[in-house]
Formats: C-alpha cells, structure tokens, sequence
C-alpha cells in the first residue's frame, strides 16, 4: 500500500481517503477577523470556483423567469437600532436653552400629576388626593411614577410604579411620549392619574415636535390635609351644669325598668327578657339580662356595661367605626335621659329595639313626682302559645303495620308502639284456629283448606295450608303473622280484624283473597261463651249449633280418629315405642320447648329436616326404621281420612 498527500492507494491502485475535516474559513489579520474563501473541500478535493452548489442548482430549476435580466434580489433588511442607541448622545433641532438644559442631566420628561384614592374607614374623609411625578425615559420609552415622601403621613410612599414600559390598551400597545400631554388622564394598573403640568425641558422638546401643548392646571390639594393645617380650637364655652350637685342629690338612685327583646323575625331568634338600670347620678345606663333555668345559655349577668348611651349623633359621625373606636362627646349631639325611658313604648340602645313593659315602685313615683306622669300601666308582652298543628300522616305504602310505619314521622329516631303488656300477659298462648275455604274462580282452589290462627295477645293472623298429597299445591305457610285491616276502613284510623268478626259463614278478605269460615275448633266455642258481650247473638249462635251438630272433627283441626281403624292402631303403637325410648333421656324437659320455638307459626307442625335438626341438637337417638314407619303410617291414615 502507497501513501501519497492525503489519500492512502491500496493494492489495485485506487486512492482510499483518510482525513475528512474542512477547511478553516476564519481567522484574524492585524487584530481583525476576516473572512476566507476556501480552496479545497472536505477531504481535501479541490473546489471549482465557479461551480454552483445544489442549492443554487434547486432554485435554478425551480425559477420561472420574470424578467429578461432574472428575478430582481430583495434589499437586505435595515439593521437594527435600538432606541436607548438612538437616542442616547443626540440632540435634535431644539434651541440653545435646550442644548443647555440636555448638557445638564439626562434625557428625561418630567409631568406633575395626581390621583384620587377612596377611603372608606374614614368619617372625617372620604377621599385622598395623593401628588406625583410621572417620569418619561426617551431612550428606552420607559416610564415611572414617584410619589414624594412626607413624613409621618402613614401612608407608604416613594416609587409607587418601578420604571418600565407601560400597557396603553388591551392590544399591547404602551405608552408614548406622543400620548403626554398637559390636562389629560392616563390610565396605569386601574388608577387614573390626571397629568396638570410639566418642567421647562418637557415642555421644550414636545414643543419642537409638534405637539400642541394644553394650558396648565392647578394640582389639587387633600381636603383633609388643609383641614389639619387649621388651628384647632383652644377655647370651650364651660357649662352652668353641676355635676358634683347631681352626684349628691341622686345618689344610690336608679330607675328600674324591665323589657324584651323580640328577635323572632331573624333566623334563631327568640324574645328575651331584660332588666334595664338607669342610674340618676351621672345619666348611665346598664342592661342586664334575665336568666332563667336551663334555658341553655351561658349565665353572663350584664349585656351592657354601664355607660351613656347616645341617642342622637353628628351629621359627620354618622359612618363613625363604633365597634372599633368609641364614641366621645364630639360625634354625639343628644344623650339619653330619664324621659325617654317610658313604659309601653320601644326603646333603640346600640342598634336593638328594646320594649319596655313595666317598672318598679320606686321608677313610677319619681316620674310622678319629676314629669308628672301618674299612669304608667303594666303591658301584658306574654304571649299565647299557638294551636297546635294537626300532624298529616303520608298515605300509607302498604308494607309493615300501620301504627309502626307512623313512627317515622313522630321522631326522627323511631320508636316501637306500645304494647297492651296486660293483655299479652292475660292472652299468652291462646290461639283461635279456624278451618276456612278459599272463594276462588279458579276449579282447582275450591278443594284447599286453610286453617286461620288468631293469637289473643296481640291481635294477629296466621294462615296455614295443610299439605294435600298429589294435589299440585304446595301447603305450608300462606300467611305470617300480622295484623289483618278491615276493608274500606281509613288509612289514617284502621280498623283491624278482631274475634268477634270470626263466626260460622263469615266472610275474611286478607289482602284481596276472600276466605269462608267452615270450622272451629272446640276452644273457640268455650272463649265466646266465656265472653259472649265481645260477640252478636247470632254469632255465638252459629258456633254452637255447628258444633252440636258436626260430625267427627276434620281431620286439619283434630290429632285424634273417632274411628278405630287399623292404621291407627299401628301408628299409636309406633308413637308408643317412640315415646318408651325417650322417656328416660336426660333431655326430655326440654324437647317439647325446642319444638314450640321452631314452630313460630304455632301450626303444630314441622318438617322432616327440621326435626331430625332439633334431635341432633339435642343429642336425641333416632331410629330412622320407627320414623319410616310412621311417616308411612301417617301417610295411610291421611289417605283414608
């Protein structure tokens, strides 16, 4: 391999390039940079000086001619200048005076100005006028505002806005000094500053450029200021009033008056009562408050401090900060005094119209003797307690019982409604059962029987459906306990179902489904003797003479067969064996509660599972061939009953 200049030959002859750099086009002459044309290009290949680049070969190709002579070349754009380089050590056509005046300092407009500032926690002054100096920068058109400083003003003052270039509109354009004049307002950050002169410079140089100067103002001055310049007055007329006479004479005597406070228009209000001391030695007035008990406020025994009371104050003391300053005898032009305390009339103290309805002994014989006024009755402020407002029940929605559903709208926790606890007592475990038929269209409902249980003690139905083998139907329970209304009777006052209702042919809607009364058991008959006023004569009548004259009780009513039969027998041997094995186990007080408590429905029966559940539970032994044979059994009697 041949190395020669910049390139490397490999073994065929061909030149394999090594350096890629580009050549420097800068560098520095005498302490000047200056600009070179390179020669070679990257790599160290010699550029043609008249050879375009791509660039140039584009646009060529690109070009529509317009011209004979080409496409004219835009002007270079003109360089930039600022202003503050503009403006800075130039002068333009103005007078000698000017000249001068531009040697002196910088280049600056000067305009006096003030604004007007509201103060509202004032009743001496409304408003503030507050002087300034607008300062306008021409080389850069920035502009200030600079309030001169007066001492123990209390007011923070001095550069009010920092130099800057200031927003004119809301589409960005900022203030020129085009736009200064004398007796004009300008508008900065919200405050209207009104311009009313300018120095002699200012004036000089809007003057050369045209612009029509308006006359000067004179600047305003604060009200408030020039009032405090004012002498105050030194001298006060002295009042022929004996103060010290007034102490002596009146001494340890107060007038007693006795008032409320009717606050019911406002939210939480409430009428209060008050106790109301004017004491006659120095004119002062103390309003204590009269507590009662437990009425659920904090036992503060004075309202108001004793104190003169201003009845009418100063035109200018109007807006005067009570609640922070407090009033002296400058802002008030009239005093409270004893004639303006009088019984049945109101009375206005620091903003609250009291009512004064009465006084005592020792207050009516001095305004007898003082003002001559003999009647100064009693005001009877008691007020009448309005009629109570019937409480409307919403309609009722038809779950729950009636009276517990109410309970919602007397108390916003709900109570339970009481219970007769003597008649629970007196009634416990006493049940009316009935045998009913369902009035149905339906051909398959005319063969079901329910039995109806009314329990004494509270008032409520249950309804059973005995199972019927092969029927379709599946029995059980068909109704929980409940208390049954009456139809047509008022959803405000229900009516419900009582025994009484319940007699031989009577006809019991439940819920829409109308059932016939067919049966009773014979505890029935006995409980209507017992109390025949609860029923009609025709009622217990009916009763007793199907009793006497039905044949065997139904089976759904009765345990026992009036007929000895067979299956009967054989299934009173099983209950017998059955009752042989549990007579000795150590459980047998308490088997018959366990199955009164999983009877809820006091039906008298209970299903497969359940049992074989209460015997487990109870560590029972079952024989599962005794309980086959009597379920068989049961079911043969049930057949041929």
């Amino acid at each position: 391999m041949v190395t020669e200049g910049l390139g490397m030959y490999n073994s065929q002859g061909i030149q394999k390039k090594t350096a890629f750099h580009r050549s420097q086009t800068l560098g520095y002459r005498n302490g000047y940079a200056v600009v070179r044309r390179p020669t070679v290009g990257i790599g160290g290949d010699r550029l043609q000086v008249n050879q375009l680049s791509q660039a140039e070969l584009d646009e060529l190709a690109n070009k529509a001619p317009v011209l004979t002579y080409g496409q004219p070349k835009q002007a270079p754009p003109a360089e930039f200048i600022p202003a503050h380089v503009a403006f800075d050590k130039k002068m333009g056509h103005f007078d000698f005076t000017l000249m001068l005046m531009h040697l002196r300092g910088p280049r600056v407009l000067k305009f006096d100005a003030y604004f007007q500032e509201d103060v509202p926690m004032s009743t001496e002054e409304h408003y503030r006028i507050r002087q300034v100096k607008i300062y306008y920068y021409l080389e850069d058109d920035s502009m200030s505002v600079i309030e001169p400083v007066v001492e123990n003003s209390g007011i923070p003052q001095g550069k009010l806005i920092k130099r800057q270039r200031l927003a004119k509109n809301d589409r960005g354009d900022h203030y020129h000094w085009k736009d200064l004049n004398r007796g004009i307002d300008i508008t900065i950050y919200g405050k209207t500053f009104r311009v009313v002169d300018c120095d002699r410079f200012t004036q000089v140089f809007l003057e050369s450029q045209g612009i029509e100067l308006n006359p000067p103002e004179t600047m305003a001055l604060d009200p408030y200021t020039e009032l405090r310049k004012q002498p105050l007055r030194k001298y006060v007329t002295p009042s022929d009033f004996d103060q010290l006479k007034q102490f002596l004479t009146f001494d340890k005597q107060v007038l007693r008056f006795y008032a409320i406070w009717d606050d019911t228009d406002s939210m939480f209000g409430e009428c209060r009562t008050y106790i109301i001391h004017y004491y006659l030695m120095d004119d002062t007035v103390e309003i204590r408050e009269v507590h009662e008990r437990n009425n659920g406020r904090d036992p503060f025994p004075l309202l108001m401090n004793r104190q003169r009371v201003p009845k009418v104050l100063v035109e200018n003391a109007k807006n005067f900060p009570q609640c922070v300053l407090e009033i002296s005898d400058q802002e008030v032009s009239e005093w409270y005094t004893a004639k303006d305390f009088i019984v049945g009339k109101p009375l206005t103290i620091l903003g609250r119209t009291f009512f004064i309805y009465d006084c005592d002994p020792f207050t009516r014989q001095y305004y007898r003797e003082k003002f001559g006024i003999s009647d100064l009755p009693r005001v009877d402020v008691s007020k009448k307690e309005p009629p109570p407002v019937k409480q409307e029940l919403p309609p009722y929605n038809g779950y729950g019982l009636v009276e517990d559903s109410a309970q919602n709208c007397f108390a916003l926790i709900p109570k339970p409604p009481r219970k007769d606890v003597i008649k629970m007592l007196v009634n416990d475990n006493k049940v009316l059962r009935y045998l009913a038929a369902l009035e149905s269209p339906i051909p398959e409902d005319k063969d079901r029987r329910f039995v109806f249980s009314y329990f004494l003690a509270t008032d409520m139905i249950s309804i059973f459906e005995p199972p019927v083998r092969n029927s379709g139907i599946i029995g059980g329970k068909y109704l929980g306990r409940t208390k049954v209304v009456k139809p047509y009777s008022l959803v405000e006052n229900p009516v419900y179902y009582s025994p009484s209702d319940f007699f031989i042919g009577a006809v019991i809607e439940v819920f829409g489904h109308r059932f016939v009364i067919l049966d009773t058991d014979d505890y029935v008959l006995k409980y209507m003797e017992s109390n025949a006023a609860q029923y009609s004569p025709e009622a217990l009548l009916s009763v007793q003479n199907h009793v006497r004259k039905r044949e065997p009780p139904a089976p759904e009513l009765e345990n026992k067969q009036t007929e000895v039969d067979p299956g009967v027998q054989e299934l009173e041997a099983l209950i017998d064996t059955i009752q042989k094995q549990l007579k000795d186990h150590p459980c047998k007080d308490g088997i018959r509660e366990a199955f009164q408590v999983y009877d809820k429905e006091a039906s008298g029966y209970v299903d497969k599972e359940m049992f074989f559940k209460i015997c487990d539970s109870l560590n029972v032994p079952v024989d599962d061939s005794l309980i086959k044979e009597v379920s068989s059994s049961y079911s043969w009697v049930d057949r041929r009953g």
